[in-house]
């Protein structure tokens, strides 16, 4: 006797309606996505005063961006966030690409040890990393410094992406490679020739996701690092007065910091895409 199933309840409505109502929950989820930072834009050109007193709503101004950018630790910070996040990329990729491809195409002993090394301290929660790593950068003497801030975030990066990029290597075919060996290239150079070459747009998409990770990344800047080398994350929190918060100063700062993040997604959506459906 044949399985007679109920339709849905959107099944029954006409293709007119069920295309309003896809509509209008689409739109509801993007007014959730939207609103804190419409929120945060309505902030930032309000003045001080207007900020707790929404009855105020015509009252919009442009001083908070000229505040802020008149504060030296804003710039520097600007500055620094960007050298970090750029260099934290840039050898984040060199460890991660060859680890990703290692861990896809060999299955020796050092590819298993290094897949059970990276599982490891990626199950770890790295929150728990942030008091060892403060008493090893004292130790050390690169508290408060590139160095200092640069090496947890590579290290995060490592245990992280290689798996992305171990499933990236998996969907390439390995044929032009055997292919490459035969016509007498070394590994490395079947690896630089043919693999590499293939994965561009898979490097391009982890290199957009470890610059936004850096540039937002908020407790190891907070933990590691003081006066000297300032970033964007931190900076923004300390806008506190015996008052309370200045939530129009915050909001400008935000808004700024958001920018260089939006262009970067804007601008490599492409390539993340492209890379995600390798």
């Amino acid at each position: 006797m044949p399985i007679v199933t109920q339709p849905l309840l959107f099944g029954r409505l006409p293709p007119r309606t069920r295309k309003l109502l896809f509509a209008l929950f689409v739109s509801a989820i993007c007014l959730l996505f939207a609103f804190p930072v419409l929120w945060l834009i309505l902030t930032s050109l309000r003045p001080e005063s207007g900020v707790y007193y929404v009855h105020r709503g015509t009252e919009f101004t442009l001083g908070n961006f000229l505040e802020v950018l008149q504060d030296e630790r804003i710039e520097q910070a600007f500055a620094n966030s960007a050298i970090i996040a750029t260099l934290a990329t840039f050898f984040s990729l060199l460890v991660t690409v060859s680890s990703g491809y290692m861990l896809s195409r060999f299955t020796g002993p050092a590819a298993r040890t290094w897949f059970g090394t990276i599982y490891v301290f990626r199950c770890v929660p790295y929150i728990s990393w942030v008091l060892p790593l403060y008493f090893v950068a004292q130790s050390w003497g690169v508290y408060d410094t590139y160095l200092g801030l640069l090496l947890p975030h590579i290290a995060v990066h490592i245990c992280f992406f290689s798996w992305l990029m171990k499933g990236f290597f998996d969907g390439i075919d390995p044929s032009m490679e055997y292919a490459a060996l035969i016509d007498g290239c070394s590994r490395w150079g079947a690896f630089l020739r043919v693999a590499l070459p293939s994965a561009i747009p898979a490097i391009a998409a982890l290199g957009v996701l470890c610059w936004l990770f850096t540039w937002n990344e908020f407790l190891f800047a907070l933990i590691l690092t003081g006066n000297r080398v300032p970033v964007i994350t931190v900076v923004m929190a300390q806008f506190v007065s015996e008052m309370g918060l200045r939530w129009n100063l915050m909001a400008a700062t935000a808004v700024m910091a958001l920018v260089p993040a939006f262009l970067l997604a804007l601008f490599g959506q492409k390539y993340v895409v492209r890379g995600l459906r390798l």
